[in-house]
């Protein structure tokens, strides 16, 4: 049986269509500073008037720039050496080309709702969607949490129908960054059993770096990759492919990506959207089925330009990843690593070292998420000028490096004033003692801001002393927070004896540590 009467399309008159080259979609900010939503088409035929993109969440908005990028290789608007490059970024090319190429694609193929090529889905769920689907929100990679229940105390089974843009930049969101774990489908009643295992997505266990340009066509241009080869397959649905997708019978192994254009668009998830309107009228999703989508063999390094690598344990070097304990920014000495280091072969950082003359920014997004629950979506903005990587590096390693002593100076004051305040603990009651006189939470919090600001120093420096000046400057801000922080927590101690003492001791301990001689220099006013 084909696939066409497997899933036989409803009347024309009933099926609603949605093209996201015709119907806006993608959320952006115009360089007169307004808000607007663009269609796919406008986006790139106008991407120099647009400041750049906004989903709603950082994520979505990765995941838009990537669809992005995919047409304009897949419409062959890309750079082939790095020459090409850097004409292109210095002469601000267009993107005319690619949004020509978009216009004149079929208009079935750009049907969201097509009965037999749904962009971006898996038609073959067809017969299965109304019995084992679930309510839109399941779509929503913030949203589906463990399959129950939502924060908002929204179920799986709400039936409030999703719009049909917000769907698309959702479902563009799970492709990218569709956590692992195991989806809701039973495979034994539908294709297979391994349908319901669900990979974890190409970003979704890695730090996506983004160079920033001045407006939207400036970013694609500078994310664009020198590529000498074809640009591959664009995935614009499941059932159409140079060769058979995956089956779920069995597990199958990886596939290879074959150009830039198909990385940027690998199907990580099988998914079909139910179309509906709205009581307006309007193109919606009420019901969505979620299964495992595309396997790939690890990528090749050139697949991987803006990764950051961090050594393990073992000595080995892997991508960095995101933390739910540990900030960004406290990474940014890796990222300004991978500019200032040379050795790594051509990659993005070697090409933006090219840039002489420009400032921009690096925009690093992860996903954190245990299973297939969700925890949180990190993001932060560093600045970067050509030139200037090095004194940033040393910035961002001397920054970390005070702040992590500050933290533990405060580790140790709160140690002092636990062991005269208790003087007979319990064991299992020693760690929320000491937790309580800790302002390491405090500490870490507050550092964020300094810290941004001594990188923006650093940027603009135009000598070593500039540098170890807002060095100095930072170290100042984040000890005289440290007094700050610790004394609020010292004001729960009572009124008595035993606390003046454990408060006494605890200050002297600190204020001993941050000007001792294991202090870094700029914490003693030790400068160059």
């Amino acid at each position: 049986m084909s696939l066409s009467e497997m899933c036989p399309p409803p009347a024309a008159a009933t099926r609603p269509r949605w093209d996201p080259r015709r119907q806006a979609c993608i959320p952006a900010l115009t360089t007169a500073g307004q808000s607007t939503s663009v269609t796919l088409v406008h986006a790139l035929r106008h991407a120099d008037d647009l400041v750049g993109i906004s989903g709603t969440t950082a994520g979505e908005t990765v995941a838009l720039l990537e669809y992005l990028l995919a047409i304009c290789y897949a419409s062959a608007t890309y750079p082939a050496t790095t020459a090409d490059w850097l004409d292109g970024v210095y002469d601000n090319s267009p993107l005319v080309d690619a949004a020509d190429w978009l216009d004149s694609r079929p208009d079935d193929h750009w049907d969201l709702f097509h009965p037999v090529e749904p962009l971006g889905q898996n038609a073959l769920l067809a017969p299965y969607v109304d019995e084992h689907g679930a309510g839109p929100a399941q779509l929503v990679i913030e949203h589906a949490g463990d399959y129950n229940q939502f924060f908002d105390h929204r179920h799986l089974e709400h039936p409030a129908p999703l719009p049909a843009d917000v769907a698309f930049r959702a479902m563009l969101t799970q492709h990218a960054y569709g956590p692992g774990g195991r989806a809701r489908i039973s495979g034994k009643e539908t294709l297979g059993p391994t349908l319901t295992n669900l990979a974890a997505g190409r970003l979704g266990a890695r730090m996506r770096v983004i160079a920033l340009g001045e407006t939207l066509g400036d970013t694609l241009r500078l994310n664009l990759t020198p590529t000498d080869g074809g640009p591959g397959r664009f995935n614009r649905t499941w059932t159409v492919a140079p060769q058979p997708r995956r089956g779920f019978l069995s597990k199958p192994s990886g596939r290879r990506v074959d150009g830039p254009a198909d990385l940027h668009t690998v199907l990580g998830r099988s998914i079909l959207l139910r179309p509906t309107t709205t009581k307006g009228g309007q193109p919606a999703v009420d019901r969505v089925l979620l299964a495992a989508g595309e396997l790939l063999e690890p990528l090749a390094e050139h697949h991987m330009q803006d990764a950051v690598y961090e050594k393990a344990a073992n000595g080995t070097t892997k991508p960095l990843r995101p933390s739910a304990s540990r900030a960004l920014w406290r990474e940014a000495h890796a990222l300004y690593a991978a500019v200032a280091d040379r050795d790594h072969g051509p990659d993005l950082y070697d090409r933006l070292a090219r840039l002489n003359g420009r400032r921009l920014n690096l925009w690093t997004v992860g996903l954190i998420a245990k299973q297939t629950t969700v925890v949180t979506w990190v993001a932060d903005t560093f600045p970067f000028v050509p030139g200037r990587e090095r004194d940033l590096r040393y910035a961002a390693e001397r920054g970390s490096v005070i702040a992590e002593y500050v933290a533990s100076c405060l580790s140790k004051a709160a140690y002092v004033a636990w062991t005269v305040t208790y003087p007979n603990p319990k064991p299992a009651d020693k760690a929320s003692q000491i937790a309580r006189f800790d302002a390491g939470p405090e500490h870490w919090s507050h550092t964020a801001e300094p810290f941004h600001v001594l990188l923006d120093e650093t940027s603009a420096a135009e000598n070593e002393g500039q540098v170890d000046a807002a060095l100095a400057d930072y170290a100042t801000v984040l000890a005289e927070a440290a007094r700050r922080f610790l004394r609020h927590r010292l004001d729960s101690l009572p009124a008595n004896s035993r606390g003046y003492q454990a408060q006494a001791q605890a200050v002297r301990r600190l204020e001993s540590d941050l000007t001792g001689t294991k202090a870094p220099d700029e914490l003693k006013g030790d400068r160059k």
